[in-house]
């Protein structure tokens, strides 16, 4: 086993934590990685995990299991300094918290080791501020071709749902300076939704009406149960604590309205699929494309032409994604759309976590026909 490899996957973990604003998990996992090469209880803790390759998220899993222990009150020491848990992490001190950190990992080592055996799984309800973007694109796309109708209800499938509280989108909230979408009494605030202007359509949108939500994932999380709360809790970065309000806000939308994640793979979910008159049928991801396997997701791609092929007036299909897309030298996180058997339209970008999204002025590379899949 290569504990050089994981000492670099740790490294870049803390790098990544950094770029997308959570110093304290950045300090952890620096401090985690010089431990992992000093053969220390963090080294112990991923014994057997060294040479897992970058998607299986070695260094996230191990901050999960601490964060699980701190927010179950099972790490007093470490919750001191956890804003999650009433803490508090002073980034001009970021070593402060490695002591009780290592201490913790020593002190619990047969139980972060059962954990690490979980994938990684958040349900970053702040990608829906993407998606909700792309369905109201489609909801006016037909509006034009069909001025009289009226906005058709949504059957809206999920894959990759992990606990499926994107499902709850059109229940959310998205604000902005000058602008807001969804109800307004929602438990769910996307705060700072958009940088600049948001999408005329959007703007200019009906609230969506959702009859039929259902999603799949080969290892769904249980939002209604206390130990599916604890992990979507603990896979959140401590030191943001916007994201956990909107998680709460989500978990209180999840036990009170139904949406069934069905434990199978994203292609036999989508086999049982049908179009239905009166209704817009909707398909959506976010940030799931990596973890299926290349055959697997040519499956995807035949079901999804299917769905297209088979669209009509009466009863319209879109498929919606939010997917990292390489473009010159890096990865943008960028919101596709396909209406039927139209073409793949590039509508917005965001960043990872789904705020702030913005649109993409004209001559952004992103907008090239070569760089869709």
């Amino acid at each position: 086993m290569s504990i050089e490899h994981a000492v670099a996957m740790f490294r870049h973990q803390a790098e990544a934590c950094a770029e997308l604003g959570s110093p304290l998990s950045a300090a952890l996992l620096h401090r985690a990685a010089e431990d992992l090469a000093a053969g220390g209880p963090c080294a112990a803790a991923i014994a057997g995990h060294e040479d897992a390759p970058g998607p299986s998220a070695v260094a996230l899993r191990l901050l999960g299991a601490v964060h699980a222990l701190v927010i179950s009150g099972r790490a007093p020491g470490l919750a001191a300094h956890y804003p999650s848990a009433g803490g508090a992490f002073d980034p001009a001190d970021p070593d402060a918290p490695w002591p009780a950190f290592r201490a913790t990992v020593a002190d619990h080592l047969p139980w972060i080791r059962e954990w690490l055996t979980r994938p990684p799984q958040t349900n970053e309800v702040g990608r829906a501020n993407l998606l909700l973007t792309g369905l109201a694109w489609a909801q006016h796309r037909l509006a034009q071709a069909s001025p009289d109708a009226a906005q058709l209800p949504v059957r809206l499938h999920e894959l990759g749902s992990s606990a499926g509280l994107n499902l709850f989108a059109e229940q959310f909230r998205c604000v902005s300076p000058g602008f807001a979408y969804g109800p307004p009494d929602s438990p769910v605030v996307l705060a700072d939704a958009w940088q600049g202007e948001p999408p005329a359509w959007l703007r200019d949108a009906p609230l969506q009406r959702v009859v039929e939500r259902r999603g799949c994932d080969p290892t769904p999380i249980d939002p209604r149960s206390a130990d599916g709360a604890l992990a979507l809790r603990a896979y959140l970065w401590a030191d943001q604590l916007p994201r956990l309000e909107r998680l709460n806000g989500a978990l209180a939308l999840a036990a009170r309205l139904p949406a069934p994640v069905e434990p199978i793979g994203a292609a036999a979910f989508l086999r049982d699929v049908r179009l239905a008159d009166g209704t817009l049928t909707v398909v959506w991801h976010s940030i799931m494309r990596q973890y299926v396997p290349a055959e697997e997701w040519r499956s995807v791609e035949a079901e999804l032409d299917r769905l297209a092929a088979a669209s009509g007036p009466s009863a319209p299909f879109v498929h919606l994604a939010m997917e990292p897309r390489r473009v010159g030298p890096g990865h943008r996180f960028l919101l596709t759309a396909r209406l039927g058997a139209g073409p793949t339209m590039m509508l917005a970008e965001a960043m990872p976590h789904g705020l702030p999204a913005w649109t993409l002025e004209p001559g952004d590379p992103a907008l090239a026909v070569d760089q869709l899949p």
